[in-house]
């Protein structure tokens, strides 16, 4: 019986080198900033959000401090930053876009707050119907009320353990200027970050009730009841924080815009 011989088919195998050059080149170019543009996991680290402190002593002229952070001040800082970060309308498939970058404190001179920015944002993207835009205000809005509790215990608990350490610099032997120094510097720190997540709600809610009075009268709905009740409760617990930290300076921060 004659044997058969079957031809090989070489076609795909030679777009095979062409093939791996292109997946290589992908995996590499992602490695460089991250999947979809996200953070690199080698760029996160402890104390990513530390230079919180810093920003926010020196946008009124004062100098950061030299100690580490302790546990509790490195969660003060991890949770104040989701509500400095200005508030953004973000569909599912954009969401992944962006990347982590540090923000001017509220004191900056050059800093000018627009009460407008949120709700034509809100607004100008595109969405499936008027609804998934109240929707998308009254997300952004309960996630706010959810990160209040935490963040203001947080506050709480570091405010407390500040009075005490100002309490014992009068007890410290031998202590330095360049100590005295530090230890007042770190109660500033988180003074001010505490003061600067205070001024950053009542800026969102300046910017949540503009939008949602844009929306009213573009597109009448029944849901913008659920969002004003959230906004207002919002507002409600921003004008009672549990932490009333002494400010560092006297300056206020307009949040009309």
């Amino acid at each position: 019986m004659p044997e058969l011989c079957l031809p090989i088919r070489t076609t795909g195998l030679r777009s095979l080198p062409a093939l791996m050059l292109l997946v290589a080149s992908a995996v590499l170019g992602g490695c460089s900033g991250g999947d979809f543009g996200r953070t690199r996991a080698d760029m996160r680290n402890d104390d990513m959000h530390r230079w919180l402190g810093a920003e926010a002593t020196a946008s009124v002229g004062l100098k950061p401090s030299h100690f580490q952070l302790t546990e509790n001040e490195r969660q003060l800082r991890d949770l104040a930053y989701p509500l400095i970060e200005p508030p953004h309308s973000r569909p599912a498939w954009k969401s992944v876009f962006g990347d982590y970058q540090p923000l001017p404190s509220p004191w900056r001179q050059k800093v000018v707050f627009d009460r407008t920015t949120y709700g034509r944002a809100l607004i100008d993207e595109p969405h499936r119907s008027h609804t998934s835009r109240y929707q998308q205000l009254i997300e952004d809005v309960r996630n706010d009320i959810t990160r209040f509790e935490p963040f203001f215990a947080s506050a709480a608990r570091v405010i407390e353990l500040d009075r005490k350490r100002s309490a014992s610099l009068k007890m410290v032997s031998e202590l330095s200027p360049r100590e005295q120094a530090d230890a007042i510097a770190r109660m500033e720190e988180n003074t001010l970050i505490v003061q600067w997540v205070q001024q950053c709600l009542e800026r969102r809610i300046s910017s949540y009730r503009w939008a949602l009075e844009r929306l009213v009268i573009q597109a009448p709905d029944t849901i913008a009841a659920d969002a004003d009740r959230l906004i207002g409760e919002l507002a409600a617990q921003t004008a009672n924080p549990p932490v009333a930290a002494q400010p560092v300076i006297g300056r206020a921060v307009t949040v009309k815009g």
